[in-house]
């Protein structure tokens, strides 16, 4: 049957009318941008990762034995991964968790990784508490892949903070959008199921410091650094031998043979601001950083020298070394968190200028004589002094 011509034109009209509606709807949704995935590590106000702190159970356990490389939610395990409580264990132990009611205890070669979404050429930090759970000393492994960092061991012992699990940083440099952290025992034991404990896993991305002109000194108040728990009072330790490209604290290099402490405002006396570094460890704790500076010519370096309000009382002396002059600075702690202010001049003698403070003396608190105490260390900064005509 033949349809009349005017009517065989409006079918050929709302075809083509139709079909041009439909590309059009076509093309808007394909260049229309997908929703930007959530962060994988912004699950939390404090950074924490999936299940950072462990409290979401596993599916699946053998009395304390995790059974399965992903029974626990947010990770994959290797090995003798145990889920523990704190407080008394049976033997005799004690097992410190300082942020909630579980933890992860990692045997023998065993792992715990997670994959978070990270930017690339960014620094981060990751925190977290660790503690030894066996008679033996025992390391922790940090690494991440991809990144450009090389993985490192923290040597976990109760030294620092006494009886409490110490809190941790690590510094590490993405290489790609989507990084793979690994909390590994790099160690073996004859029982198999002794290893660290690991506890409340955080991330934070880091601003890169630079100095102005009124300071050649980067990150001169610490106010850059690691995730700090609001509920926890022991601060964050900063793993010794750090490069100031990858530090946990941007702009500083801890150079010495243990840690330094990151302190907070809400916990400890800080002389300015909201933190403030603790040379815990008298000469095997020090920081140290390289400003760039004018052959020959004068400067002048300042900084805050105190105490914590930490219990830390006694006797304290640092040193601080710009160039070829060193200054001693001592101070007699009340532990109350009074501070005094410390500077001198110095000439440099190149292009680069290597500034380093540690504490001269070792101190523990009067509390229990065992947790490592310091002087703290605030408000550093660097001036180039006038020209003479």
């Amino acid at each position: 049957m033949e349809l009349p011509w005017g009517m065989l034109l409006l079918l050929v009209l709302s075809v083509s009318s139709s079909s041009s509606s439909s590309a059009a709807v076509a093309t808007l949704a394909v260049s229309a941008p997908p929703p930007a995935p959530a962060p994988r590590h912004a699950q939390d106000a404090e950074g924490l990762l999936i299940n950072g702190n462990f409290e979401t159970a596993p599916r699946k356990l053998n009395k304390t034995l995790i059974v399965g490389r992903h029974s626990l939610p947010g990770w994959t395990l290797r090995g003798h991964v145990e889920y523990v409580s704190g407080g008394p264990q049976p033997g005799g132990m004690f097992f410190a968790v300082p942020h909630g009611v579980h933890a992860l205890r990692l045997g023998s070669r065993a792992s715990a990784s997670q994959n978070v979404t990270v930017r690339p050429g960014a620094l981060y930090a990751l925190t977290f508490a660790a503690t030894r759970t066996c008679a033996q000393d025992e390391n922790l492994r940090i690494a991440v892949a991809p990144s450009l960092s090389a993985p490192a061991d923290v040597a976990v012992r109760t030294l620092y903070s006494g009886a409490s699990a110490d809190t941790w940083a690590w510094g590490f440099r993405a290489s790609s959008p989507v990084a793979q952290v690994t909390f590994a025992n790099p160690g073996v034991q004859e029982d198999p199921a002794c290893g660290p404990l690991l506890d409340a896993v955080a991330i934070k991305e880091l601003p890169t410091p630079y100095p102005t002109k009124d300071n050649l000194i980067k990150n001169a108040g610490f106010e850059i650094g690691p995730q700090v728990f609001k509920n926890s009072s022991v601060g964050v330790l900063l793993p010794p031998k750090q490069k100031d490209t990858t530090s946990p604290l941007p702009g500083w290099i801890i150079e010495s043979l243990k840690a330094v402490r990151f302190i907070d405002a809400a916990h400890f006396s800080v002389p300015e601001g909201q933190y403030a570094v603790e040379l815990v460890a008298g000469r095997e704790s020090a920081i140290a950083q390289v400003i760039r500076t004018v052959p020959n010519r004068a400067y002048n370096l300042s900084f805050a020298v105190g105490d914590a309000k930490n219990g830390c009382h006694g006797s304290m002396l640092v040193e601080a070394f710009a160039g070829n002059v060193t200054q001693k600075v001592p101070f007699e702690s009340a532990g109350k968190g009074a501070f005094k202010a410390a500077g001198f001049r110095f000439v440099a003698s190149g292009v680069r200028t290597r500034l380093t403070f540690y504490s001269s003396y070792y101190h523990t608190k009067a509390s229990d004589g065992v947790s490592l105490c310091g002087p703290v260390l605030d408000q550093v900064k660097v001036v180039p002094l006038p020209v003479k005509a």
